[in-house]
């Protein structure tokens, strides 16, 4: 039974499959040559997986919140952030819509 969590995605089934290109061309960035392909050409790259227009979108606003939202799967998305020196507390404070800083603060004062 899935739950409804308000502002979250679930990664179910129905989600792997809408993000399979995409998850897939973010597992090719375990390669530092797939990486440099990418950063070469990023729409020809995108393009050699068949991303979809949403995820193409996404992909060049660096939106992690909109990559899951199309399929994507954080473990493969974390590949592509890596790419651009994007920490996990960036990708929490994308997903939380507060500034990097304060989502830092926020996990250090939970942490307490």
């Amino acid at each position: 039974m899935v739950q409804d969590i308000p502002g979250t995605t679930i990664f179910d089934g129905h989600e792997a499959m809408k993000g399979y290109r995409l998850n897939k061309m973010c597992y090719s960035f375990n390669s530092k040559e797939n990486r440099d392909a990418f950063l070469a050409d990023e729409d020809a790259y995108c393009a050699r997986f068949e991303l979809t227009d949403v995820q193409r979108d996404a992909i060049r606003r660096r939106n992690v919140l909109a990559l899951i939202e199309a399929g994507g799967n954080i473990y493969y998305l974390a590949k592509f952030a890596g790419i651009f020196g994007l920490s996990v507390q960036d990708i929490g404070a994308q997903q939380t819509g507060m500034s990097v800083d304060d989502f830092k603060a926020m996990l250090a004062e939970q942490g307490r």
